[in-house]
C-alpha cells in the first residue's frame, strides 16, 4: 500500500534536505569578497570580543567559534524547486489539489524561517515538517468501538456507496470485526434493488454466524431496515449493519429512497464506501453523497490495490469527514482501523 508514493515522498524528502542544506553560507572574517577586499561580519565580531584577551585565540580558533555560534535562517528561495517538486508528486498520486495546496502550504509555513546552525543536519526539520502536514490534512481516524461502547445501543450504522465498490462485502468485514471485539451484531439486507444481492449478504452472515434480517428481492429496503432495527431492540443486540444498494448520486429516486431508508431507521452513523484506487473520482463522489445524504465517515476498499494513495490522504481533509476502515483483501479478516500515524509512518518510513 501506498508502495509508488512512498518511494516518491523519501526522493523529495532528500531534495528538500539537499536544497536547505546547500543555502549559502556567510562569509567568514579574513575571507575575500570578489572586490579582493576582506570580508567581515557582525556576529564574528560579536562572537570575538566574548573570548577573553589572555586565551589569545588563533584566527581558527575564531572561524570555528563563529561556525559554532552562527544560524542561518531557512528561506522559501531554498525551497522552491522542492516544493514544486513534491506539488507534482501529489498531484500526480491523485491527490485532490487542494489537499495538495494544503500540504505544500503547511511545510512551506514550518520550514521557512526556521533557525539552524551551520553544518547542523535538517533531516529532522524536513521530517518533522512533512509528518505534521500529512496528519494534518489525515485527519484522526474514527475509532468505531469506541463509538460503539459510548453510545446507547443498537447503534444503527446505514452504509452508502456507489455500485460495485465492496460495500456488502465491507458489511460483512465490518460484523466479523465487531464480532471479535466482542459486540453482538444483526445484518439488514436493505439491498432489495440488485440481483442476488440478499443471497449474498446472506451467505457472509451464515459464514459468520451472525443474524440476517431480509425480505424477498424487490421488497422496500425501508420495511426491512425497520425490522433489523426492532429485532436489535427486543434481542438487546448492540449494533445494527444496514446493507443498502449502490446509487449514484445523480440517481434521483434512489437518493429519493435513501432519504426514506433514514427517516425510517434513524441511523447514528452513516457510513460511505468507495474503492480506494478510483483515487480522486471517489473523492469527489464522497463529497457529492455528503451534501446529499450525508456522511459520518468513510471506508476505503481495495487499498492493497493502490499505490497512489491519493483518495487514502485527500477524502478527510476534503469532506471534512474522518476515514475509518480500509479494506485490504478479500478475506473477512482484510479490514484495518485507519490510523493516521500508522499511514504517516509508512509513507516517510520513520516513528511518527
Amino acid at each position: 500500500m501506498f508502495g509508488g508514493l512512498k518511494e516518491r515522498l523519501k526522493a523529495v524528502r532528500n531534495r528538500l534536505e539537499s536544497s536547505i542544506q546547500g543555502a549559502e553560507v556567510p562569509a567568514v572574517p579574513g575571507s575575500t569578497g570578489s572586490s579582493g577586499n576582506p570580508v567581515t561580519s557582525p556576529a564574528a565580531e560579536t562572537t570575538v570580543k566574548k573570548i577573553p584577551a589572555a586565551s589569545s585565540p588563533t584566527f581558527v580558533d575564531k572561524v570555528k567559534i563563529l561556525i559554532r555560534d552562527r544560524e542561518l535562517i531557512v528561506s522559501e528561495k531554498d525551497l522552491l524547486d522542492a516544493l514544486s517538486e513534491l506539488e507534482l508528486i501529489l498531484l500526480e498520486s491523485d491527490v485532490a489539489l487542494p489537499v495538495t495546496d494544503a500540504i505544500i502550504s503547511h511545510v512551506r509555513d514550518v520550514l521557512v524561517g526556521k533557525h539552524r546552525k551551520i553544518g547542523e543536519s535538517v533531516n529532522g526539520l524536513v521530517e518533522d515538517a512533512l509528518k505534521s502536514a500529512l496528519l494534518d490534512v489525515l485527519g484522526t481516524g474514527f475509532d468505531l468501538t469506541a463509538y460503539i461502547r459510548t453510545h446507547p445501543h443498537p447503534v444503527r450504522i446505514l452504509f452508502t456507496g456507489v455500485n460495485g465498490t465492496g460495500k456488502t462485502t465491507t458489511v460483512a468485514k465490518i460484523g466479523a470485526y465487531l464480532k471479535k471485539q466482542g459486540f453482538t451484531v444483526v445484518i439488514g439486507a436493505g439491498d432489495t434493488f440488485r440481483a442476488g444481492a440478499i443471497e449474498q449478504i446472506d451467505v457472509h452472515a451464515q459464514r459468520l454466524g451472525i443474524k440476517i434480517i431480509q425480505h424477498q428481492a424487490g421488497a422496500d429496503p425501508s420495511a426491512v431496515l425497520f425490522d433489523t432495527v426492532q429485532y436489535a431492540i427486543s434481542h438487546k443486540i448492540d449494533v445494527v449493519l444496514a446493507d443498502t444498494a449502490g446509487r449514484f448520486h445523480t440517481k434521483t429516486n434512489l437518493m429519493s429512497q435513501l432519504d426514506k431508508i433514514k427517516r425510517v431507521m434513524k441511523p447514528d452513523l452513516v457510513i460511505y464506501v468507495d474503492e480506494a484506487i478510483a483515487g480522486n473520482d471517489a473523492v469527489i463522489r464522497a463529497a457529492e453523497f455528503e451534501k446529499t445524504v450525508g456522511a459520518d465517515a468513510v471506508v476505503l476498499t481495495k487499498a492493497d490495490m493502490d499505490s497512489r494513495g491519493g483518495a487514502a490522504i485527500s477524502i478527510a481533509h476534503t469532506i471534512g469527514k474522518p476515514l475509518m476502515f480500509l479494506g485490504v483483501g478479500q478475506g473477512y479478516d482484510d479490514i484495518i482501523p485507519f490510523s493516521p500515524k500508522d499511514v504517516v509512518e509508512e509513507l516517510l518510513g520513520s516513528d511518527v
